[in-house]
Parts: structure tokens; sequence; C-alpha cells
């Protein structure tokens, strides 16, 4: 490897920069940092090692390098930018040009291939000459708003979602700005293309569509090495990491391997809705194998070709990967866990609650969301949480989460013992209603929502017995809500409120046009997979849609602006509390429960200040002093997906 001076070899190495800036930027660096050599002439790259001591001496012009800084120091938010602003692009105003650093100056063809930084045809005629992008690209400069109104009409061309999804994922490869502009600005129309629903066909067919990995895959054969698989990604500075194991992907079951497309698609909407800055967000994958023998005989199958490992082997290579990242991001990264089965996520999120910023979305993030639309709906139907009656169909890791924060805010609401708020929720599961003469049979976690009463094993009789107001699906199994138990619920409910929770669509237990037909038009419907309005006797029924999208994002950035080092189920509280007051009477005039996903960023900016705010209360805030006004604070952190100009 050539040996150079770090100081002048800089200097040399930033062709098209401009020199005529005063400012002078003295960095200091605890170990040999790598850059890329752009040679003008060869356009070949080569790296380099600088030295500690000879690294950088002064560089005129103000660019900012990832390196280590030796104080520890971390940067503060600023307007138009994330919490952590490693590029320092965000430090400068809008209109102030910056130097489009990674870890050296991206320049010519490499610059087009690097989506953090490519603009395509929206590079201006003096970025094209000052990067060497002449003759890379067609003469046309477009503006960022035609290249959104161009992407949209290629994505509208296609007939079958998966394809407007690989689109969608390529465009994000290619050009991240321009994704992120694209999916906040029609977030309703493409929010079921990078999520749920379409987002389940894509894990199902992730070995055929895999092209670029965009997140971290870590296996059984990598025991003892997940600290140094964690170095190998590119980005040091994590905020949220959305892992999983693929055992439950929403209600198509063990996928394995192949269920990377939750982790990428959560940290899409964790940026686009959330504002959290692409760059701190890591997708991550637990491959311990599958009991798919379909995935297991595919060729095309990208995982571990072995049954799925559990036990002690699981546990020990889930207590590393924990550590590890503990050690590697710090106390105040948010991993949250996804799609784990049931018998794993309870106790990975018990286990690890104490130690660790953890968050399962299908637990919590499910259940924030569900609280948010009972207490809105409270506005249709009247009365308090403590005087409704909730039956779920479905005891799994939604349900009983759901169940749970419910019986919470009643205890909340109304101080008796939560014990008490419990008995105003029953659950149903494959063998029939949970009772307490079933109680040394059941798994520690529907063991609370045993009951006396007497056993009743059919789903229609619970009903009939229990007389609920409120009905909840989250069994994953489609269809579940027939027109038997629609009219049997609207039979002794005026406006009885019905959720088919489970996705994707083909696994909701009803219907929008079944749940407002079969109950004559009251019923107060929200589903977990998106539908199209129903008519029904001259008139339009608009349904919500009980994403957990509303919540987590939010709720993420709340506890990063906070700089939470532990979640509380009060936090959660202040999430649904948050989402509820964004619902308007016009919103309740249309029978909608939930508001329309067009004002998501300003929803998760309120979500974010109650949640933060409540990490202040109780104590378990470390970004002191705490902002003023937490709602302003929140927006001037999220990240804009706005083209910065480069000199």
């Amino acid at each position: 490897m050539t040996s150079l001076n770090g100081s002048s070899f800089l200097k040399n190495s930033i062709s098209g920069v401009s020199r005529t800036q005063s400012q002078s930027l003295r960095l200091s660096v605890r170990r040999p940092m790598v850059v890329a050599m752009l040679n003008s002439n060869s356009r070949s790259e080569r790296n380099v090692g600088v030295s500690v001591d000879s690294a950088v001496k002064e560089v005129t012009a103000p660019v900012a390098v990832e390196v280590d800084y030796s104080d520890g120091k971390e940067s503060t938010a600023v307007v138009g930018g994330g919490v952590e602003d490693v590029y320092g692009e965000d430090s400068a105003t809008e209109d102030h040009a910056i130097t489009p650093w990674f870890v050296s100056v991206a320049s010519g063809y490499s610059l087009l291939r690097d989506p953090h930084h490519n603009k395509g045809l929206a590079f201006t005629e003096k970025e094209r000459d000052a990067h060497y992008l002449r003759g890379l690209l067609p003469p046309v400069v477009v503006n960022h708003d035609l290249q959104v109104k161009k992407m949209m009409h290629n994505i509208r061309q296609y007939q079958v979602p998966l394809q407007k999804y690989q689109a969608m994922m390529d465009l994000q490869e290619r050009n991240e700005r321009l994704f992120y502009k694209l999916l906040i600005e029609n977030v309703e129309e493409l929010l079921p293309i990078v999520y749920t629903p379409t987002v389940g066909e894509a894990c199902q067919k992730y070995g055929s569509i895999f092209k670029n990995p965009q997140g971290l895959f870590i296996s059984l054969k990598d025991k003892g090495k997940i600290l140094e698989i964690l170095k190998n990604w590119p980005q040091k500075k994590i905020q949220v990491i959305v892992v999983t194991d693929g055992e439950r992907i929403l209600g198509l079951g063990d996928l394995g391997c192949q269920g990377m497309g939750i982790p990428v698609g959560k940290l899409s909407l964790y940026t686009a809705l959330g504002g959290v800055r692409p760059s701190a967000c890591l997708p991550i994958t637990i491959d311990v194998g599958t009991n798919n023998e379909k995935m297991l005989n595919d060729e095309f199958y990208i995982g571990l070709r072995q049954r799925r490992a559990s036990g002690q082997e699981y546990a020990e290579l889930m207590n590393e990967f924990m550590s590890a990242v503990k050690q590697n991001y710090g106390e105040k990264v948010l991993i949250q866990f996804e799609d784990f089965a049931n018998h794993n996520a309870f106790d990975l999120l018990e286990k690890y609650r104490t130690t660790h910023l953890v968050f399962n979305d299908d637990i919590q993030g499910t259940a924030s969301v569900v609280l948010a639309g009972l207490i809105s709906a409270l506005k249709l139907v009247g009365g308090s949480l403590a005087d409704h009656k909730f039956l779920f169909l479905g005891a799994g890791e939604a349900g009983t989460g759901i169940a749970e924060l419910i019986a919470l805010e009643i205890s909340k609401q109304t101080n008796i013992p939560l014990e008490e708020s419990r008995k105003k929720v029953w659950l149903v599961d494959s063998k029939g209603l949970i009772v307490r003469s079933r109680l040394d049979s059941l798994q520690h976690f529907k063991k609370p929502w045993a009951h006396d009463h007497e056993p009743v094993n059919k789903f229609l009789d619970a009903i009939k017995t229990i007389r609920p107001t409120v009905l909840i699906g989250s069994s994953g199994a489609g269809q579940t809500f027939t027109k038997e138990v629609v009219e049997t619920m609207s039979s002794f409910n005026k406006k009885p409120i019905i959720l088919a929770l489970s996705n994707p669509t083909s696994q909701s237990e009803c219907t929008a046009e079944q749940a407002y037909t079969w109950s004559e038009g009251r019923a107060i419907f929200a589903s977990g997979s998106p539908f199209d309005p129903v008519e029904y006797n001259g008139k339009v029924y608009v349904s919500g849609q009980a994403n957990n999208a509303y919540i987590f994002p939010g709720f993420g950035l709340g506890l990063i602006i906070s700089g939470a080092i532990r979640v509380h189920d009060d936090m959660l509280l202040a999430a649904s509390e948050a989402l509820a007051e964004q619902v308007t009477q016009e919103h309740f005039d249309n029978g909608l429960i939930y508001p329309p996903f067009t004002n998501i960023r300003k929803i998760s900016a309120h979500i974010a200040a109650k949640v933060a705010s409540k990490a202040y209360e109780l104590g378990l805030a470390s970004r002191l002093p705490q902002p003023e006004n937490l709602v302003a604070y929140a927006e001037s952190c999220m990240y804009s997906p706005k083209y910065r100009s480069y000199r």
C-alpha cells in the first residue's frame, strides 16, 4: 500500500472542491482512517491508509469525514436534519452548498452509483462540471418535483403490486432522497406497496427478487463473530435496529431468512413517516433456519437450509447479538423485535426490557394503535373504556398485547387494580374461550386472561355468551368474522366496533364490505390492511386502517430525541392518546377512527413529543436539558429528502 502524508494527500485528492472557503476543520482520529482516492485522469479508486498522527492536519473546505472524535461528543439536532448529523450536511442552511462526503468525495461514475448522494438528472450544470459528471448524463436538467412526477407515472404503469414494490426498492438503492420524497408525498398510495400487504408477497419471493443486500444477515454460522459482523456495516451512528428471525412473518408463517423484507420495509417507514435519518437505520435478520419445507426445497432460497434452531442454541445466539449491539452502538440504540413467534417474542421482550432499549411492534405497537382507535371510537359510541366489554379472536402476541394495554388504560382512568380491569377483556384461542378451568394448560402470556366462566368451545357461542361491544380479530386466520358473527354482534349493539387486524389482506378476519353490509351499515370498522371505500344503501363508508405505521415511527423518534434508555408502558399509553387526539370531527363524520396518512409526519411529531415528554417525566431521558417545545423539536429533527447543493 502506498504511504502518503495525510494532509497533503487529502488536499490533493479533493478534486473539484472549492478552495475559496476560509473555514477550516480540524479532526482528531483514534485509529487509521481509510479513504478512497479518485484519480482525475484514470478515474480509478484505490484505498490509502492514513496514519493516526498524520491523518488530517487542516482541510480548507468545511467537509465532514466519518471518523471517531476523540472527545466522544455527539452532534446536536438542527433544523432540517436528523438527530445525528453524521455528514454535517444539515448544519448548513438549505441553500448552503455542501460536499458529498461518505469517506471520500464522491465524483464521476461512483457518485451516480451512491444512493445517498445521487440526484440523477437533477444534477446542475455546475455540479456536473465540478464532479466529473459531464457526458455521464443526458444534457437535460430536471428538478426534484418532476422526478417524482415521472416516477409515480412509471410505477402506476405496473398492474402487479410486486412489480411496483420492486420498482420502489430499485429506486431506494439508486436514489435515496428521491425514494423518500416519493414515499412521503404519496404515502397513502405507496404505503401498501412498500409495506403490508405487498411486502408479504415480497418476503415469500425474496430469494427470487433479491438483488443487493439492504441490511445485515446474521446466521448460526456466525456465532462468536456477531460483533465483528456489526462492524462490517458502513454506517456507525445507528439509532434504530429492526430485527426479525422470520418465524412468523405477518400471517404467512415461517419464511426464514426471507423475512428480511419486513425490517427493510419498517425502517423505510421510520424515515418517511418518522423522519429518522436513513443512515441511522439498520435492518437485521437472524437466520436460525426454517421449518418451512417449501423454502428448504426452493433452489432460490437464500437462507440456511436446515431446521430452525431452538432452546439453548437459539438463546445463546440472541444473547450474543443483544450484547454485541449494546457494545457496538451503546445504550440508546432502539432494538425493535419484529415478527418473532409467540414463544420467543414474549421471552425476548421480558428478558431484555430491563437491560436494553427494546420494543416489540407486534405486541406493543399493535396494542398502542388499536387502543388509539378505541379511544377515538368512544366519540362515536359513547361511554368510557371501562363501560365496554372486549372479546378477542386470537390470543397470541398481538391479542394479548392489545388486551394488556386496554386493561392498563382502564386501570389508569378508573384507579382500579390492573387485575380487576382485565376482567373487562376476554380472549378466544384455538381451543375456545380462555377460562380459569384451563389455567394449567395455558401458555404463561395467556394466564392473566383466564377468567371465571364455564368453558365455551365455539367462537360464535362465546360472542353470544359474553355479549361484547368490541370485537377484535388478531388470529391471523382469514374470514373468521362470518356473516353470522357480524349479525350477532349487530343484534345487541347499535354500533358494534369490529376490528379485523390480521395481515395481509388475505388473512383479514373479514372485509370492509362484509362488515358494513352484514351490520346494515352500523359497524365501526377498521382493519390491519387497507380496504377501498364501500357503498351501501347509497352511502359511502370509508374504513380506518389500524396500521402500526401510525405509531412506531413517531414512537421511535420520541425515544431518540429524548435519549431514552428504556421503554415504559406509560410511553405506549401516551402514544395512543397522542394519536387519538389527531382525529378531528370531520374524520368522525366520515366514520373514521384514525386520521388520514396524508398528515402522518405531523402526527408522528405529536406522538414523538408525547413519548419524549413521558420519558423526561419518568426520568428515563438522557438528552438534557429538555427542549421547551417538544413538537417543534421533533419536527426539527426529522430527515428532509430535499436535494442539497454540491460544491
